[in-house]
């Protein structure tokens, strides 16, 4: 494969990530939440999700056939400890013709769910 090649393969990859991205933020506009791609909004630090606006949590963008969960998860682990607002690391992923998923660490997924069922339990217990 020539140079010319990669680096088109290479600009198609970036530009994939980019719609991915922007997609994911509008699925979280679709759910109520002003989400926006970071490099839009703040630029790209290193530090910071790929969207914003779902607050306490660092999103972490793959929208790729094949996704390496563990480095996907690693990143966005690493990112959000590197991120002063922290936030719970998550990966957002979607292959082609495929519904979004979220990936996170099950510690976090019982954090949330918790919260939901604390929530829940609260409300039902003010109707009575």
């Amino acid at each position: 494969m020539s140079a010319t090649d990669r680096a088109s393969r290479g600009r198609a990859a970036r530009n994939k990530g980019k719609v991915g991205e922007r997609e994911f933020a509008a699925l979280c506009r679709e759910h109520g939440y002003d989400a926006q791609r970071t490099a839009q909004n703040r630029g790209k630090t290193g530090d910071a999700g790929d969207v914003e606006g779902l607050p306490g949590i660092h999103v972490e963008v793959k929208r790729t056939e094949t996704l390496r969960l563990w480095d996907a998860l690693e990143q966005s682990k690493r990112d959000a400890a590197a991120d002063k607002r922290g936030g719970i690391p998550i990966v957002a992923h979607r292959p082609n013709k495929r519904p979004w998923v979220v990936i996170m660490e099950a510690e976090d997924f019982f954090a949330l769910y918790r919260a939901w069922d604390n929530a829940r339990a609260c409300s039902l217990a003010s109707k009575r």
